[in-house]
């Protein structure tokens, strides 16, 4: 069993795949694609080419909207719905799926998480997801037969003579 990787969500689920992260709950899935949509968009806006492709953008609607001729609307003046209704900030947002907060400052270089247990659930996968992958090397499975030989040698220690001989592979002759 394994715990969902989303910040809020803590659901236990039984994994299908070695690398899935996240319980299969739609709403679950729903708020993890959007947390991933507003960290493709925040990338986005700080790339220079994606900022002067929008300047000119924008030009090209402030022209267009002076040539056409329109009458004057009052001002509506509202609440603020949508994205004018959040105040945009342009600091970086935590790196576990599901947490909006700001990334904590660092002096000494840039920090991916808002809060230690932010990075140390990150950490748990990712220490996970690299020694899943390692067992499939030749290392590994070397390592992994030394460890079962270990075990298989601590056990025969606890029992009597009798149960060890049938357990141990025989010595070649």
């Amino acid at each position: 069993m394994r715990v969902c990787l989303r910040k809020g969500c803590g659901r236990k689920y039984q994994p299908r795949r070695w690398n899935q992260h996240y319980c299969q709950d739609p709403e679950c899935l729903r708020l993890v694609r959007r947390w991933q949509a507003a960290k493709r968009q925040a990338k986005r806006r700080q790339d220079e080419a994606a900022k002067s492709q929008h300047a000119e953008a924008e030009r090209v609607r402030r022209q267009r909207a002076t040539s056409l001729p329109q009458e004057p609307k009052p001002p509506d003046v509202g609440a603020a719905r949508g994205h004018a209704a959040k105040i945009f900030s342009p600091t970086p947002l935590c790196d576990r799926p599901g947490c909006h907060e700001p990334v904590v400052k660092s002096g000494r270089s840039q920090a991916r998480y808002c809060c230690s247990a932010c990075r140390e659930a990150v950490g748990r996968v990712l220490d996970r997801e690299r020694k899943w992958q390692y067992r499939g090397t030749f290392q590994g499975r070397r390592a992994r037969e030394r460890e079962y030989q270990a075990a298989r040698a601590r056990r025969c220690k606890h029992h009597p003579p009798t149960v060890c001989a049938t357990s141990a592979p025989a010595a070649p002759s």
